[in-house]
């Protein structure tokens, strides 16, 4: 890499013909396996899933989906987001987050979370940097990894009214 020098990366939605890459990329990156239910989520949330693509090759992701919150007001859970690691540090993983923290700006979503295992540190100072905040802590929330506890991390957005 050249210094200073633009690297291609870019981002794709997810549909049925590409949906494979998600399976694989997840395969590769996490420790747990995702059901149907994931998969569906993530074709229904539009823009909320992206593909990453470095010049061209399936590199990362992220995978979210909205909810409602009680009291019916709109949020977004981050169900994954990772990216390959020989291609960490690329900016890759800030352009998928800041991809869904734009989403959430404009549609007015007034929070945005997501679960990390409580060891996992680089994922932390990832979230810290953009504003993300440990709101609470889940103990035994993984079944087949260990440590079993996680953080929930959550960004909250001031919304305009509407």
């Amino acid at each position: 890499m050249g210094a200073g020098r633009e690297v291609a990366i870019s981002l794709d939605g997810v549909r049925d013909k590409n949906i494979m890459q998600l399976k694989k990329l997840n395969t590769a990156l996490f420790p747990v396996r995702y059901n149907k239910k994931y998969y569906a989520d993530a074709l229904a949330s539009g823009e909320f899933t992206k593909l990453a693509y470095y010049s061209d090759i399936c590199v990362g992701s992220i995978a979210c989906r909205k909810e409602k919150k009680e009291g019916g007001a709109d949020c977004v859970y981050i169900m994954t987001l990772g990216v390959l690691a020989p291609y960490r540090g690329l900016g890759i993983g800030t352009k998928l987050l800041k991809h869904v923290l734009d989403l959430c700006t404009k549609e007015n979503i007034g929070e945005i979370f997501l679960h990390v295992q409580t060891n996992n540190e680089d994922a932390i100072k990832f979230y810290k940097k953009f504003g993300f905040e440990i709101t609470d802590t889940i103990q035994n929330y993984y079944t087949n990894i260990t440590p079993p506890d996680c953080y929930v991390v959550t960004k909250f957005f001031t919304q305009t009214k509407k």
